[in-house]
């Protein structure tokens, strides 16, 4: 089993930057590919970025690349979200997953965090 903490969300106004953080806990929690998806009120969750377990590939939606930039460090190969030039439709809540495929479908992905809100004002 695999625990996700995330942290690092928050409000922000247009033009603005945040990096979300997610530390993953438990057994051979390093050896997982990581991915972030978010979910804006009454949608569907959708990808946002995903990095192999390696840090050696990296993946992300159409929607962020250039602003977004995914990465992994530590001890803990806790993945981050760099996170510029936000824009009001980034306003949603953002999760982190692990799995065994740095992959763009959620259901690929078995272990899922709590989630943390993004807010970005206009």
């Amino acid at each position: 089993q695999v625990q996700l903490v995330e942290s690092g969300g928050g409000l922000v106004q247009a033009g603005g930057s945040l990096r979300l953080s997610c530390a993953p806990s438990g057994r051979t929690s390093s050896n997982y590919a990581m991915g972030w998806f978010r979910q804006a009120p009454g949608k569907e969750r959708e990808f946002v970025a995903a990095i192999s377990w390696s840090g050696g590939s990296t993946s992300y939606a159409d929607s962020v690349k250039g602003r977004f930039t995914i990465s992994r460090a530590g001890a803990k190969n806790t993945a981050y979200l760099q996170m510029n030039s936000l824009k009001p439709e980034d306003t949603a809540v953002y999760y982190c997953a692990a799995g065994p495929r740095a992959v763009t479908t959620a259901l690929s992905y078995p272990f899922w965090g709590q989630g943390t809100q993004v807010t970005v004002s206009s």
